[in-house]
C-alpha cells in the first residue's frame, strides 16, 4: 500500500509512493510482472578510466550542441564550443557559409580563438602571426621564405562537420559521421510542429557542478524526481502518466500542465492547481515571482482550469506579436521534452525552449552544466546576439525549477563513491537513462553489456 502524508500544512494529501495503486496507463502500471530493475555500473560516474574511454571514443565522434544560430548569424560571427580538451571554431563566412574547423594553428598547435564575437574578417593566430581566411584557406605565413616551400592547399584548417536543427548549432569532429539529420531522427520530423526556426537565442548560461556530466544529465531524463525535489509542481503536474518514449539514440516525454499529479490521493483544488502553476511558470502567464498566486483568474462557461491557462498563454503572446492560434490547448499548455545522445535535454513550451547540456570536467566528478535558452520570435522581429554568462552554483538564479535541480546535483555525486554503492537501479520510469547506457555501450565498444534487468 502507499504511504500517505501532507504535502504542505493545509494542502493536498500526498501519496507518497506510487506501487501497485498507479493508475492504468502510468510507466509504473504497464510493467511486465515478470520484469526486474535495470542495473547500470555505478563506476561509469567515477571512474577515471570509463571517462578516458569516452574521451577517446564518444566526444570526437558524435553530434554535439555547441550554440544557437543567433550566434553566428551574421558574417564575420564566430563561436568557440568546448568539450574536455576539445575545442572547434565555429564561423560565419562572407559568403554567408557555416563553417567550423578544429580551432588550432597548424604552425606550433597554439589555440586560434578563445570565446567568441563578431566582426571577424581573418583567422589569426596572436602568437606567429599565421593567418586564415574564413573558409579556412591559409592567407599569409610571416617571414614564409625560412619554411623552404610551404604549400597552401596543405595547410587548410581542419574542418569540422557543422548543422543545425531549427535554431541549435551541432558539431562534429569525425568527417565521416553520418549527417546531422539522419543522427538526430526521428527527433526532428517529431517536433517539426513546434515551427522551430521561430525560437531566437536569448543566452547561455554555464553553471560548474561537482558531478559527472551524466549524473547531470540524468536529472533531466525522468520525472521520478518530481515527487522529490519539485514537490510544488505536484498540484499542477501530471508526473505519472506523461507518455515516454525511446528511438534508437533518443527518447521523449511530453508532460501535462494543469492537472493535477495521481500521487495526490485526493486530487487538488482549482485554486491549488492555479497556485502550484503560478509558483512553477507564473511567467506563461503574466505572473512571474508571484509567492502570492491570487485567486483562480475568472473563467468561461465550461472552461477548465487547464483550458484557462491555455488561454492566458496564448493572450500573453499575443500582447508580443506572436500568433499562438494554430495549436490545440495541450500543445500549448504542455511541456515537450527529449533527450538527445549523448548529452543534451531540449525542453519544449510553445513560446520557449531551454536546452539542458552538460559537458564533462576536469575530473569524473566535475561538469559544466549549460542552459541555452531560447523564446518565440515573431516573424519580423529583429534578432539579438545572445548573452553568454557564466555563474557559480552557489549564486545562480535561473528559476525555481532549475535552481532546485542545481542545489540536487550539488550532492548527487558524492554517494556514487561509496563502496557499498556498485549499481545504479533504475525503474521503467527511468527508461531514457537506461538508453543513454546502452548508447554509450555502442560508442565505446562495450561487449557484452554490462547493463543487467529489464
Amino acid at each position: 500500500m502507499s504511504r500517505i502524508r501532507d504535502a504542505a500544512p493545509g494542502g493536498p494529501k500526498y501519496a507518497g509512493e506510487v506501487t501497485d495503486e498507479a493508475p492504468v496507463g502510468s510507466t509504473i502500471g504497464d510493467v511486465s510482472p515478470r520484469r526486474t530493475p535495470v542495473r547500470v555500473p555505478a563506476s561509469r560516474y567515477i571512474s577515471p578510466e570509463w571517462a578516458q574511454l569516452e574521451a577517446e571514443r564518444l566526444w570526437p565522434h558524435v553530434w554535439q550542441l555547441a550554440c544557437t544560430l543567433d550566434h553566428v548569424r551574421e558574417a564575420g560571427d564566430w563561436f568557440e564550443y568546448t568539450c574536455g580538451p576539445l575545442s572547434v571554431l565555429i564561423v560565419r563566412g562572407d559568403d554567408s557559409e557555416l563553417r567550423a574547423f578544429q580551432n588550432v594553428c597548424l604552425h606550433r598547435g597554439n589555440e586560434l580563438c578563445n570565446g567568441s564575437g563578431t566582426g571577424m574578417d581573418e583567422i589569426r593566430c596572436v602568437y606567429h602571426r599565421w593567418c586564415w581566411g574564413l573558409d579556412g584557406r591559409l592567407r599569409e605565413v610571416p617571414s614564409r621564405r625560412g619554411f623552404g616551400v610551404l604549400k597552401n592547399d596543405e595547410y587548410m584548417l581542419n574542418s569540422v562537420q557543422v548543422g543545425s536543427w531549427g535554431p541549435l548549432v551541432f558539431v562534429n569532429l569525425d568527417v565521416t559521421a553520418e549527417p546531422l539529420a539522419d543522427f538526430l531522427a526521428p527527433v526532428v520530423a517529431e517536433t517539426a510542429w513546434l515551427r522551430t526556426e521561430e525560437y531566437a537565442g536569448q543566452a547561455i548560461v554555464t553553471i560548474p557542478l561537482p558531478c559527472n556530466w551524466k549524473t547531470g544529465i540524468d536529472a533531466f531524463s525522468e520525472t521520478y524526481h518530481v515527487q522529490g525535489i519539485h514537490r510544488q509542481m505536484i498540484p499542477s503536474t501530471d508526473d505519472v502518466n506523461g507518455p515516454q518514449q525511446v528511438w534508437d539514440r533518443h527518447g521523449g516525454l511530453n508532460q501535462p500542465y494543469g492537472i493535477p499529479s495521481p500521487r495526490l490521493r485526493d486530487g487538488a483544488t482549482d485554486q491549488e492547481i492555479w497556485e502550484s502553476f503560478v509558483a512553477t511558470q507564473g511567467e506563461r502567464v503574466g505572473q512571474p515571482g508571484r509567492e502570492d498566486a491570487g485567486p483562480v483568474p475568472d473563467r468561461r462557461v465550461g472552461e477548465s482550469v487547464r483550458a484557462m491557462l491555455a488561454r492566458l498563454i496564448r493572450d500573453k503572446g499575443a500582447a508580443a506579436g506572436i500568433d499562438l492560434g494554430a495549436f490545440d490547448d495541450a500543445q500549448i499548455t504542455d511541456l515537450h521534452q527529449y533527450n538527445c545522445f549523448p548529452n543534451i535535454s531540449p525542453v519544449f513550451l510553445v513560446e520557449s525552449l531551454a536546452v539542458v547540456r552538460t559537458r564533462p570536467g576536469v575530473t569524473p566528478d566535475d561538469c559544466l552544466l549549460d542552459l541555452l535558452f531560447l523564446k518565440r520570435s515573431a516573424p519580423d522581429a529583429p534578432r539579438s546576439r545572445p548573452v553568454d554568462v557564466a555563474m557559480d552554483a552557489q549564486s545562480a538564479d535561473v528559476g525555481t525549477v532549475f535552481n532546485q535541480d542545481i542545489a540536487n546535483l550539488q550532492r548527487a555525486q558524492r554517494g556514487l563513491h561509496q563502496p557499498g554503492f556498485t549499481h545504479l537501479t533504475l525503474s521503467r520510469e527511468e527508461m531514457r537513462i537506461e538508453n543513454l547506457h546502452r548508447n554509450l555501450e555502442r560508442y565505446l565498444g562495450i561487449e557484452p553489456s554490462q547493463i543487467t534487468g529489464g
